[in-house]
């Protein structure tokens, strides 16, 4: 029995896969909770004008991370925290505070896709990594200044 995979399944394919089953594991499994749809030529052309619009909108999605890298060549930040005498800052610089020097100089970036190689526990330089895209990373230097 051939079927369409409409979510990854362990062991078996991932989304979007056309893959055979025994008849009993697609009837009473797969298609009952979802997982899959059967494959009758009507879903394998649904499914490859789907794959077609899905790898459009990546390219896209690629080209504009690809832009916003060229654009973030050469930038560094510098953020402002609360620090002792010794350099120390009180708490940590986060990627939030990162994040909010990039949206000041017109980029919009997500928080959650910034990382830092280290803690920014004290007053200095530092790089942050910035996963654009799953093929796009570009890495930002930052300053730590105390206020």
């Amino acid at each position: 029995m051939e079927i369409i995979l409409k979510q990854d399944v362990k062991k078996l394919g991932e989304k979007d896969d056309i893959v055979n089953v025994k008849p009993g594991f697609g009837r009473n499994y797969l298609i009952p909770t979802g997982q899959a749809i059967l494959a009758t030529e009507s879903a394998k052309k649904v499914l490859a004008e789907n794959i077609k619009q899905a790898q459009f909108k990546q390219e896209k999605i690629k080209k504009d991370a690809e832009a916003t890298a060229a654009k973030l060549e050469g930038v560094t930040l510098n953020i402002g925290a609360k620090a002792g005498e010794s350099g120390k800052i009180f708490g940590a610089v986060n990627t939030i505070q990162v994040a909010d020097a990039l949206k000041k100089l017109g980029f919009e970036v997500d928080r959650r896709r910034i990382t830092f190689e280290s803690d920014v526990k004290f007053v200095g330089e530092y790089v942050a990594n910035l996963n654009l895209h799953k093929e796009v990373k570009v890495q930002v230097p930052f300053n730590v200044v105390a206020e």
